[in-house]
């Protein structure tokens, strides 16, 4: 999924977030894990929406998803 995202977004998000320089190696760690966040979220809401017998995702199945997901990440161990 990682692959869908290309690089330069990437790079500029990181480069918003402070003014230090980022490495390649960086910058695909960054695309990987936002590639895992996305699939994890679009997942949810496709069940939440498949649960409730629709064929539409809708905004609330996106932050009912989102809201799963960090509830999950609060649990795993660093």
């Amino acid at each position: 999924m990682a692959e869908e995202f290309t690089i330069a977004p990437i790079r500029r998000l990181l480069k918003k977030a402070g003014d230090l320089r980022i490495s390649p190696d960086a910058t695909e760690e960054m695309r990987r894990l936002i590639g895992l966040y996305g699939t994890r979220l679009a997942e949810g809401a496709m069940n939440n929406a498949s649960q409730e017998g629709r064929k539409t995702v809708l905004e609330r199945d996106i932050k009912a998803a989102a809201a799963k997901v960090r509830k999950l990440e609060e649990k795993e161990p660093e």
